[in-house]
């Protein structure tokens, strides 16, 4: 099987052109917000219980400013009152008392209210986020393979780590804050409205300034957030690339051409985040210097109203808290949609692969066509497939295979060997034609059954952080020990597991690097005799190991595929003489057919394949 893109696009063309095909992009900033908002819905009276919560904590902290103006006006009556009649400085400090008592309150339930609420959206933004990865986890099961080919790895992480983050601190922060921020704006007008509403008007005079500037940053601010998040799975690709391969990096001495890679893909993602960052950091002093225009001008009115007894020194105080109050909740619901922006930029690339068309499933009992009446295990009927459709590779492709039969598939590099694989274990679909297993249409069987009939073993080997005992039952979970040595014994890979310090237990690291290439080999053939399949795939299983241990694997598995049916994918002809048929491919087709003597007899290209490989 083809083994992702990141493999693919060495090559110098990229899957994604060899399948035509370009990601999509959501182009709508709501349609992608509403559809991210919907997964809450389970969470619904929670969300609507921590907005309650939320708004009476501003409701009575918008109270405060002019609570505490009431003070003030205490205190400069008590001044003025002093002044006019020549007498010492008498404040009403019992009421001074009260009114800050009051205020202080206020405070503490504000305090109590947003941490209970912050709690709440917090467990609420979790599991939103749980949900969706866990969406995303189980749309990657149902992608089809052509999606690996045409998409980076790094890419698909970033998707699922990045972005997620991106969503999760934002429902966990901003959602509630754009609403009491909301709300903090119109109580804010509504108290500056019953104090003095010229002052009012005073502050509301650059508020269509503030507008504007959210107006004019705010699509900009999406547009390099998107752009931000694209250039980051990029680099996070090149990194992830160059880490697994950092060996043959440095086998061909190619670290100065990855680093140039990086240092490009790094400058690229580097010019991307900064002007998003500066774009979106435009607004904070802008809306800043508004403010202050706001509150000098505020200051001079006000002043000037206190000096003509029109209005106490108390609600001019109140007045200028709620020209920062007003400035406020325009500032964070600027720098909020600056987050909100880059949050849909990750909900679009996120969707973009829940959008993704999956695997085209097919119900168990489909009434799709048969083949009653044949003694084939497996027949292949008139294949067609290709990549793009104007390059087909496979045309008119049949096959018979009996139970028992071991086929060799050989042919020259791209002849469409592994490509046959694919579509018998449907990881492609053909093109046209059908092929049956047991006289049943394979598209009649689920995935899931028609693989569990099946194991393979491919060239490059698989095998995940774990002890060896662990990998071995990856197979076939309900197998025993006895089972998994015995498989073990057949692969010869118990010799060397018994040499490991604590052998079956010895853990593997990331990447098996702690055993040899062919140890690893060895396990994942040890681990398709212990699936016991129906149907034995072999891709170059034997090409990294000695020929000593490629003698005792051939031997072994000449046991093993008494009974069962075997598809051998090899350039090392040695290893298939004894296969009951080969094929040979050539440019998707069927060129020959036959066994080894048969074959050589021919003097054709299975004859050239085999003695170039013996030639002096």
């Amino acid at each position: 099987m083809r083994n992702g893109g990141n493999y693919l696009n060495r090559s110098g063309n990229s899957a994604a052109s060899r399948w035509g095909k370009k990601a999509k992009r959501a182009e709508n900033f709501w349609p992608t917000l509403i559809r991210l908002f919907k997964y809450m819905r389970r969470d619904f009276w929670g969300v609507i219980f921590s907005i309650i919560i939320a708004s009476i904590s501003v409701i009575l902290s918008v109270q405060a400013p002019k609570i505490l103006g009431n003070a003030t006006t205490v205190v400069f009556d008590g001044v003025i009152s002093a002044y006019k009649t020549h007498q010492g400085i008498r404040i009403d400090m019992a009421k001074v008392a009260s009114i800050l008592s009051v205020v202080a309150l206020i405070y503490v339930i504000s305090f109590v209210s947003g941490v209970l609420q912050q709690s709440i959206m917090t467990r609420i933004s979790q599991r939103t986020v749980y949900a969706l990865r866990r969406e995303f986890k189980e749309k990657m099961r149902k992608l089809p393979v052509s999606y690996y080919d045409g998409h980076n790895n790094g890419d698909i992480m970033s998707r699922m780590i990045n972005d997620m983050d991106n969503i999760s601190g934002t429902l966990n922060q901003t959602l509630i804050q754009l609403v009491t921020s909301v709300l903090q704006f119109v109580g804010t007008i509504y108290f500056m409205l019953t104090i003095s509403w010229q002052l009012a008007l005073v502050a509301f005079v650059t508020v269509p300034l503030a507008f504007i500037t959210v107006r004019i940053v705010a699509p900009l601010s999406q547009r390099f957030f998107a752009e931000q998040q694209r250039h980051l799975g990029l680099l996070n690709n090149q990194i992830e690339e160059n880490y697994a391969g950092h060996s043959i990096i440095k086998t061909f001495n190619h670290e100065e051409e990855m680093l140039a890679r990086f240092k490009q893909k790094n400058e690229e993602f580097y010019q991307a985040a900064w002007k998003a960052q500066v774009v979106s950091t435009l607004i904070y002093p802008t809306m800043r210097f508004i403010n202050n225009l706001d509150y000098l001008a505020m200051a001079v009115v006000g002043g000037l109203k206190v000096i003509s007894g029109t209005i106490n020194l108390g609600d001019v105080q109140a007045m200028l808290q709620y020209t920062n109050q007003f400035s406020q909740p325009i500032t964070n619901i600027s720098n909020m949609l600056n987050t909100i922006q880059a949050t849909v930029a990750s909900a679009e690339r996120i969707f973009d692969l829940l959008d993704e068309e999956e695997m085209p499933l097919f119900p168990e009992e489909a009434s799709v066509s048969t083949d009653k009446g044949t003694s084939d295990l497996i027949r292949f009927d008139k294949l067609a497939f290709q990549y793009l459709p104007s390059q087909p590779l496979m045309q008119d492709f049949s096959l018979a295979v009996k139970s028992g039969e071991m086929i060799a598939i050989v042919g020259p590099t791209g002849a469409g060997k592994t490509t046959l694989i694919n579509l018998l274990e449907r990881f492609y679909e053909p093109s046209s034609g059908h092929i049956f297993l047991d006289g049943q249409n394979i598209q009649n069987f689920s995935r899931e059954k028609l693989r569990s009939k099946m194991a393979m073993v491919l060239q490059e080997t698989w095998l995940f952080s774990g002890s060896i005992r662990d990998n071995l039952r990856y197979g076939r979970l309900d197998a025993t020990d006895e089972e998994l040595v015995s498989a073990a014994k057949m692969a010869f890979a118990d010799e060397f597991i018994q040499t490991l310090p604590q052998g079956y237990d010895t853990l593997l690291n990331e990447e098996a690097s702690n055993i040899s290439q062919g140890q690893r080999q060895l396990l994942t053939i040890a681990r398709a005799f212990v699936a016991n399949p129906e149907i034995l795939i072999l891709d170059e299983a034997t090409s990294s190991v000695d020929t000593r241990t490629e003698r005792h694997i051939q031997e072994a598995m000449n046991r093993l595929l008494i009974g069962r049916t075997s598809f051998v994918v090899a350039h090392r002809l040695s290893t298939i003489r004894e296969a009951d048929q080969i094929i040979v491919m050539n440019q998707g087709n069927i060129v020959e057919k036959g066994n080894h003597e048969k074959l050589l007899s021919q003097s054709g290209l299975y004859a050239h394949l085999y003695n170039s490989q013996f030639a002096k």
